[in-house]
């Protein structure tokens, strides 16, 4: 099968998993499309994968602004420059704790992953569907099969949003991947302000390898990516565990995370 080599639109595309998913489809020859909130970043990243051979495109858009998530989904649908594989990752940790949220920060969160997930899905489905060819890869977390947190809630729905998706465009040439990383040794957890010292050193994982497993699970069309065998197995007990007992879980995880400001 394999994911079709053409332009890739990356969200959230200048740090972290985001730039781990830009550096490997350059690398496989793709040409890009960098979406971000900040222009110096963009520019930076750009500037090291024009130096990898690929051609870049950039579009400065802060997706919890909807104005600007509607300028990418135009993007998306423009049939002249098609989009052949969208990895929709743009994301963010919440520091606040749902009995006492910070209600501003949790509406950006749901516009910028949820609904811009939804949107942009959307659109690259359209144009994707119309060619009988593509690649969405969304990305969702092992978090969303817990119930630790809001981010938890968040992710459940992405990951569960990719399967319906996955359902809907079945047959169509179109794959959907549900990547769902564990932790990963990048910048999410400061700029989160959350504990990261609690989590056992073999549980993290390098965002470099996250994404070349991920790759590899999209060319076979596989709808849930779990990189690594070590979480593989800790998702096999959060969906078989009762319910209870994985709540029971999910707030010592929580507890031990949790910074002081946010408590």
């Amino acid at each position: 099968m394999g994911i079709p080599v053409g332009t890739a639109l990356v969200t959230g595309g200048t740090s972290g998993i985001g730039a781990a998913f830009a550096r490997a489809l350059a690398k496989r020859g793709h040409d890009i499309v960098l979406v971000a909130r900040s222009a110096g970043p963009l520019e930076a990243m750009a500037a090291e994968l024009r130096a990898l051979g690929s051609h870049v495109e950039t579009i400065t858009a802060d997706l919890s602004d909807r104005a600007d998530t509607s300028r990418v989904a135009e993007r998306l649908r423009d049939t002249g420059r098609p989009i052949d594989v969208l990895v929709n990752n743009a994301g963010f940790g919440l520091r606040t704790r749902l009995v006492t949220p910070d209600v501003a920060e949790h509406e950006r969160a749901f516009d910028v992953m949820i609904r811009a997930v939804f949107v942009l899905g959307a659109a690259a489905a359209e144009q994707m569907r119309g060619r009988g060819r593509g690649a969405i890869i969304n990305v969702g977390s092992v978090s969303g099969e817990t119930s630790m947190n809001a981010y938890s809630a968040i992710k459940a729905w992405v990951n569960t949003y990719s399967e319906v998706l996955a359902n809907e465009l079945h047959g169509t040439g179109v794959t959907v991947t549900d990547l769902e990383p564990g932790w990963v040794h990048t910048q999410f957890h400061q700029r989160a302000e959350l504990r990261s010292s609690s989590i056992p050193g073999f549980l993290w994982l390098d965002a470099d390898y996250l994404v070349e497993r991920c790759l590899r699970d999209a060319d076979r069309g596989k709808v849930i990516s779990i990189p690594s065998v070590r979480f593989k197995v800790l998702t096999w007990f959060t969906r078989h565990l009762p319910s209870t007992s994985m709540r029971a879980v999910s707030r010592r995880i929580a507890l031990r995370r949790r910074d002081t400001v946010s408590q």
